[in-house]
């Protein structure tokens, strides 16, 4: 009997422990909770701290209070100059009622199937508007904002805050973008080829300007370079000149003495000339008289 007891006593214990503890639940600074009583919704707390629901009957469905993200898929949109364009875009978002984002998407899944098409017809009623040129520039704020405006209104009744819609990436697409780069590289390739053919041009007049230049400067060093000849010759026959006519026997010495230097050079000292040869006078004798045979 006693050990009977026993086993009922621990049988309760442990059936009242599970019940204490399917009862209670704890929502984190992080969260908001939403209590649900076969499915259908019951209580939604907000505040964290520790809670009690009904074990086995009621369930407790969690939700982030944070700042939450959406990459929504990339979108093909036609612009106002009948170009095509890849919208790359985020958003990001805060639940802000549970309760109504609970009813009409149930999670962040449910979510995405709903706010993803939004951003997509938003996109395309605001952007197709501008031109091609405009979207990629960045010039594009007034797009921004309508666009931000109608996903508001769009967000409010899945219970969500819009908090940010930005863009990642607008560009063409990878068909088209291929073909631009093409026709931008040979654009890019006729430019610098005339830009080379210019400069080779460039180059070769003023490589023959400076060939002209040079054979102007060469002739003119030349011209000079013959008068400054000539007139240094001159200068130097009138100070032979003038030195001769001072003293025309120490000129005829001198000359001779250099006419002697130049012909009696070691290896080639064989001269045949008559001994009373005009050359061998300063010889004979140092003032340059020779002495004449006597007449017979």
């Amino acid at each position: 009997m006693n050990r009977t007891l026993l086993t009922v006593i621990v049988a309760a214990v442990v059936a009242a422990g599970f019940l204490v503890k399917a009862s209670l639940f704890t929502v984190h600074q992080a969260q908001q909770a939403l209590v649900v009583q076969f499915g259908d919704p019951r209580r939604v707390i907000t505040e964290p701290g520790l809670n009690v629901k009904i074990p086995l009957i009621q369930d407790v469905v969690y939700f982030d209070k944070r700042i939450l993200g959406l990459d929504a898929q990339p979108e093909e949109i036609l612009t106002t100059d009948q170009r095509r364009l890849v919208v790359d875009s985020f958003v990001r978002y805060r639940i802000t009622n549970p309760l109504l984002f609970y009813q009409t998407v149930r999670n962040e899944l449910g979510l995405r199937g709903r706010l993803a098409p939004s951003v997509a017809n938003a996109f395309r009623g605001a952007f197709g508007k501008l031109d091609a040129t405009s979207i990629i520039s960045g010039d594009r704020p007034s797009a921004m904002q309508q666009v931000t405006a109608t996903l508001q209104e769009d967000s409010r009744r899945l219970g969500i805050e819009l908090v940010d819609v930005r863009i990642k990436r607008a560009d063409f697409p990878d068909t088209i973008g291929q073909a631009i780069f093409r026709r931008m590289q040979t654009e890019r390739q006729r430019e610098a080829n005339e830009q080379r053919a210019t400069g080779f041009e460039l180059a070769e007049r003023i490589r023959a300007e400076a060939e002209r230049q040079r054979t102007i400067l060469l002739a003119d060093a030349r011209r000079r370079s013959e008068i400054l000849r000539g007139e240094g010759d001159a200068e130097r026959t009138k100070i032979f000149a003038e030195a001769a006519n001072k003293d025309p026997e120490f000129y005829g010495f001198y000359r001779s003495l250099q006419a002697y230097t130049k012909a009696l050079q070691q290896g080639d000292t064989t001269m045949v000339l008559s001994p009373d040869s005009e050359f061998f006078r300063y010889f004979e004798s140092p003032t340059g008289t020779a002495r004449r045979p006597a007449q017979r």
